[in-house]
């Protein structure tokens, strides 16, 4: 079995696959003072509370946007599991052409979910859009190659921006509106942080298909925490949760 790990920058999203099958997602909170101790006993026994025997652990593969964290991972690997895992860094072997000026700057994260896309779509033009702490988009070639991308702020972001800049707007729930205008202040926020998503997000995809695949046949992937929330707005071909588990568990396999 192979343990997975995506460490952002407000939450670890964890997987366990077996022969590439998936067995279990989970999710922590993230923050830089997470001792290895902390993380080794959380990966343990969340395991176990999924009928998951922590020995049958073989692998474990991880990305992370967060370098401060990589320590603490890759100790708490090595004292709970005793296993030194895979990280997922430049240099890797991930079979992407990456396209950009300086390819150690694209994040981790974004490299697993784009060859997790691949591996679910083939020889296809992709546009994957992930909803985290920021939201990315990134577009990669029929031919593997990772043109490029776009980071705008995520939706929890945009909201607590609104409520530490401004006197009287509150912190609100993050859920669809059928109508633009809203008739409080609340659902005139929610409002704003939803259509104003939606707005960017057919924007941007259009832009992306116009400039990079010129009306070549192109697959948009929605993944990541608030994807969800846009899931029945056809802005997405297909959805998929566990993108960047999916990568980590295929690049490590590369890597073996």
């Amino acid at each position: 079995m192979i343990l997975t790990l995506d460490v952002g920058n407000t939450q670890i999203f964890g997987g366990v696959f077996d022969n590439d099958k998936s067995l279990l997602q989970f999710r922590k909170t993230s923050t830089m003072n997470n001792s290895s101790d902390e993380l080794g006993i959380f990966f343990k026994n969340i395991l176990r509370e999924n009928n998951i025997d922590p020995e049958e652990i073989n692998n474990i593969s991880v990305c992370s946007v967060v370098p401060e964290t990589v320590h603490s991972i890759r100790n708490a690997c090595i004292k709970y599991f005793n296993k030194t895992p895979f990280i997922l860094k430049p240099g890797t072997k991930t079979g992407l052409r990456i396209k950009y000026k300086n390819p150690a700057e694209v994040g981790a994260d974004r490299i697993a979910n784009a060859i997790g896309a691949t591996r679910h779509n083939p020889d296809k033009n992709l546009i994957i859009i992930d909803f985290g702490t920021a939201n990315t988009f990134c577009a990669v070639s029929k031919t593997r190659e990772y043109l490029g991308g776009v980071i705008v702020p995520g939706l929890k972001i945009s909201m607590e921006a609104l409520v530490k800049n401004t006197a009287k707007l509150p912190n609100v729930e993050i859920i669809p509106q059928k109508e633009v205008l809203g008739k409080t202040t609340i659902h005139s926020i929610q409002s704003g942080l939803y259509h104003g998503n939606l707005a960017i997000i057919r924007d941007i995809t259009q832009k992306i298909k116009n400039e990079c695949f010129n009306k070549e046949e192109t697959i948009v992937i929605g993944t990541g925490g608030f994807a969800r929330l846009f899931e029945n707005d056809k802005v997405f071909d297909k959805y998929i949760p566990d993108l960047v588990l999916i990568g980590l568990n295929e690049v490590l396999k590369m890597n073996l």
